[in-house]
């Protein structure tokens, strides 16, 4: 078999939430968590177990409508500490790991822009490379409506322990990693490079195909 199987990949599944949508707009992260999905050390099966978990005090305030949605208020991180005071133990969890979240792109941007702020490290010399679920789910669960997390954790008869808050959506995030690589391995997906480069034809193909007219969305993707 050419390429590295799922079950010798040291994931890293992580989930951030923030004061906003955009850390090019001064947005920050207020609660980071890591949980690593590696090989049993007895048998041959990815098994889940906990990396890393912490509030984070943004520098700013939290808008009325984030709190709303997560239940994380000023008042919850006016104690905690700063990214600063948390990078290194993140970057632990992180190093040499294969960086998954669902929507990565938006976990990864946050946590690069507040990497750049703290460490002469950046997130792509820790991290070895990058894992979407939402990317996967859209390749190998097309028939589902929906693809946020909430429908693809139902699919996979997963219960969100807290939703909108970082450990919970990590830990849900992780065992929809595990029901997505299960279905890989039945469509004959059986390495880590072979689903980058389903990932990558999907993404080169939509390029293709994309217009210079605003797409409709239903609502299918994201967190």
């Amino acid at each position: 078999m050419d390429g590295t199987p799922f079950l010798d990949v040291p994931f890293v599944v992580v989930d951030v939430e923030t004061t906003g949508t955009s850390p090019l707009h001064g947005d920050r992260v207020t609660e980071v968590a890591a949980v690593i999905v590696e090989r049993h050390p007895a048998r041959p099966v990815l098994t889940v177990r906990e990396g890393f978990h912490a509030l984070v005090n943004p520098g700013r305030p939290i808008p009325w409508h984030i709190t709303r949605l997560t239940g994380i208020s000023d008042a919850m991180v006016r104690g905690a500490p700063g990214f600063a005071d948390i990078a290194g133990d993140l970057a632990a969890q992180l190093v040499g790991r294969v960086f998954v979240a669902h929507n990565a792109a938006f976990d990864w941007g946050f946590l690069s822009a507040e990497f750049a702020r703290v460490s002469a490290v950046p997130l792509d010399a820790l991290a070895t490379g990058q894992l979407c679920t939402v990317r996967l789910a859209r390749r190998l669960l097309a028939h589902l409506p929906r693809r946020n997390l909430d429908a693809v954790s139902a699919h996979y008869g997963v219960t969100i322990e807290g939703r909108h808050r970082a450990a919970g959506d990590a830990h849900a995030t992780a065992q929809v990693l595990l029901g997505l690589l299960r279905d890989a391995e039945r469509d004959g997906i059986h390495t880590l490079e072979a689903v980058q480069g389903v990932l990558a034809r999907r993404t080169a193909a939509a390029r293709r195909g994309r217009s210079g007219l605003p797409r409709a969305t239903n609502g299918a993707d994201g967190v």
